[in-house]
């Protein structure tokens, strides 16, 4: 079967596809699991594929373009005004070809290996601080629950509590000492393994040639 467009809506087990031929219409459907999925495109040529900007929208674009296929990943807020009905995958893959056909949206950049990895090292950073943040509040609540007051700032309000906690004479009950340790130690574990991300997205930022042209420019 020869095919001009094909319409994906992703999903982390099913995919649903969309089959428009030269004049956009629908001729064919399929929901297919993760292996049909990558079959069904070695059995059939197609020009175009339209995916909607996910998770793992740049792993499947990088496939498909490798397969000789091109590829438009479009953003998902401006897609979802193309749904019709009721949201479903099949309604979600029709959206996408009526949003490629009649919109002037500008598509996704399709990430390479390298830029997702570097993203993922940005998120794991937040998640990290996200973390550490949430504990060290959490610990200026129990301290207040007892009166006592932490100095402000992170780093000086861990040290403070630290020493609180280590103090066998301060308002903190037996109960709980032990157990608030374990925040600090996991305060500390966060605190490390930012300092470690950091290290390595600056060995990043040296190694690229975008970064050093622009410090280089800077200075």
């Amino acid at each position: 079967m020869n095919t001009t467009t094909v319409a994906v809506d992703l999903a982390k087990d099913v995919f649903q596809l969309a089959v428009a031929d030269t004049q956009w219409r629908v001729v064919q459907t399929a929901r297919l699991s993760r292996s049909q999925f990558a079959a069904w495109f070695q059995n059939h040529a197609v020009n175009r594929v339209i995916i909607e900007a996910c998770g793992s929208a740049h792993h499947w674009a990088r496939w498909l373009r490798g397969s000789g296929m091109e590829v438009t990943l479009l953003p998902a807020a401006y897609v979802r005004a193309y749904v019709k009905r009721n949201k479903t995958d099949a309604a979600d893959a029709a959206a996408l070809l009526e949003a490629a056909r009649c919109a002037d949206i500008t598509p996704v950049q399709i990430k390479s290996v390298e830029q997702q990895a570097l993203q993922s090292l940005h998120r794991m950073r937040s998640l990290w601080m996200g973390t550490r943040t949430s504990r060290i509040n959490a610990l200026r609540g129990f301290c207040r629950e007892f009166g006592i007051a932490i100095a402000a700032g992170s780093r000086t309000g861990v040290e403070n509590i630290a020493r609180v906690l280590a103090d066998p004479n301060s308002a903190i009950p037996d109960m709980i000492r032990e157990t608030l340790k374990l925040l600090i130690e996991e305060i500390r574990l966060m605190e490390a393994r930012i300092t470690q991300i950091e290290r390595e997205l600056t060995q990043v930022a040296k190694d690229s040639e975008p970064c050093r042209n622009c410090s280089a420019t800077q200075t």
